[in-house]
């Protein structure tokens, strides 16, 4: 049964959207950081020979730096100044959570509140800084020895390429950060989102295009799009789902009045750990498929062999493929929710689940019920990322419109737009209390 929000919000007439001031500037804002990050993607860095860097791209397809060029919005095809786009904040964020759980002070700063997050999150800023910087030094030092790619290789062209490309991160970061603050939705997850939309119509243009000259059966274009709709659906109903447990409040007494006594719920999402286990798992499979398309004259026989058993479509690709998914999406769940913090949270505020008892029961029983609902999450997340590469590999389908590209725009879009439902309810209420006040001062 849905939440009085919920049924508030599915009632609610999107016309008052021009009574929300606030709203609509915080959607200006997005929207006009957004386009900054766009028009990012389309400055070249200095030094490089577009014309070399599109032949040399032409041999790298299907490889890592299609997955980057993907979550970039096409930065790395151009080798713009957002090439390295924000994944060095995201695996900044990542290590920062698993050395909390390590690190005995990150974990004390976790529990500190507000200021211990500002700190944690100085961390991570560091962080991102410093993986930017490493992974701009290995970019210019691969241009270098890729082709006629660079102008003038040297230390000029390398200093100058960390600081274009690890500035352009931390001015990501920084929208994003601005975004999430003052804008609507999560500013980093936004980045993402817009920079795949962005690249979507060329896709789909292409599928017809493939489909009007004959490359592609009608039959095979039909099925595909009624499979990406199909898709969203199901996206959505498992991104929605959740379990909720039941948490009661005891009753307790203050004077002569009774306070207390209630009852809540405890949702536990079905897919906990978002997009990341797809991501980190075509990131590690395609690594040797990268490799070995920088330096083809050089590698051995045997990295060959596993390379050509690890292309798209093959089985052992896809195996490799579901393993990782399932393993990351358990690791990351492990490390993004804590059932003995949430149990001793509950413990603190008098809260406990009917039957059983409070801490050390509460958190295994909390463990146990999202370690079940987590084997459904997983294997959703695998089915929802193999479909589509089975079919890229097989029918030649453009890789932008891939089960993890499909999954950030889904999961992004809804985040978001509840957001902004949000806003309009607050809105409204605040509506209905100025005018209960204007009635009763009347009175």
């Amino acid at each position: 049964m849905p939440s009085a929000a919920e049924q508030f919000a599915s009632n609610f007439n999107f016309s008052s959207l021009t009574k929300a001031t606030e709203l609509r500037q915080r959607l200006l804002f997005t929207l006009g950081a957004l386009v900054i990050c766009r028009l990012g993607t389309y400055i070249p860095m200095p030094g490089i020979d577009p014309s070399e860097l599109a032949r040399q791209l032409t041999q790298q397809q299907g490889g890592l730096l299609d997955v980057f060029n993907v979550l970039a919005g096409g930065a790395v095809e151009r080798m713009a100044i957002f090439a390295l786009g924000i994944m060095p904040y995201i695996s900044s964020s990542i290590i920062m959570q698993l050395m909390q759980t390590v690190i005995p002070e990150l974990e004390t700063l976790k529990k500190e509140g507000e200021a211990g997050r500002k700190t944690i999150n100085q961390y991570t800023r560091y962080g991102t800084v410093v993986l930017a910087a490493l992974q701009a030094y290995g970019i210019a030092l691969g241009l270098e020895h890729w082709g006629n790619v660079v102008i003038d290789p040297g230390w000029f062209f390398r200093i100058t390429t960390v600081i274009t490309l690890t500035g352009g991160t931390i001015l990501l970061m920084w929208l994003g950060e601005q975004v999430t603050a003052r804008g609507i939705g999560n500013g980093i997850s936004l980045i993402i989102f817009v920079g795949i939309v962005a690249r979507f119509p060329t896709y789909i243009m292409q599928t017809f295009e493939a489909g009007r000259t004959g490359a592609l059966s009608p039959l095979v274009l039909i099925v595909a799009l009624a499979g990406i709709v199909g898709l969203i659906l199901a996206i959505v109903f498992f991104e929605r789902a959740q379990r909720r447990l039941l948490v009661q409040y005891p009753k307790r007494q203050v004077g002569q009045r009774m306070f207390g006594g209630e009852s809540s719920h405890l949702p536990l999402k079905l897919n906990v750990s978002g997009v990341i286990p797809p991501i980190f798992a075509s990131s590690i499979l395609l690594m040797p498929l990268t490799i070995a398309n920088f330096n083809s004259q050089s590698i051995p026989d045997w990295l060959q062999t596993i390379v050509t058993y690890l292309g798209h479509g093959q089985p052992l690709y896809l195996a490799l493929y579901a393993f990782l998914i399932l393993f990351f999406t358990f690791f990351y769940t492990s490390i993004v929710f804590n059932p003995e913090e949430t149990a001793d949270n509950l413990k603190k505020y008098g809260g406990f689940i009917p039957g059983i008892r409070p801490g050390k029961k509460t958190a295994e029983y909390i463990d146990y019920v999202l370690t079940r609902i987590t084997v459904v999450g997983a294997i959703y997340l695998t089915v929802v990322c193999l479909i589509p590469e089975y079919l890229i590999y097989r029918y030649s389908l453009p890789f932008a419109l891939g089960g993890t590209s499909i999954l950030i725009v889904v999961s992004v879009t809804m985040d978001t737009v509840a957001q902004i439902q949000s806003h309009l309810i607050a809105q409204q209420y605040e509506g209905l209390i100025k005018k209960a006040k204007l009635r009763g001062s009347r009175r």
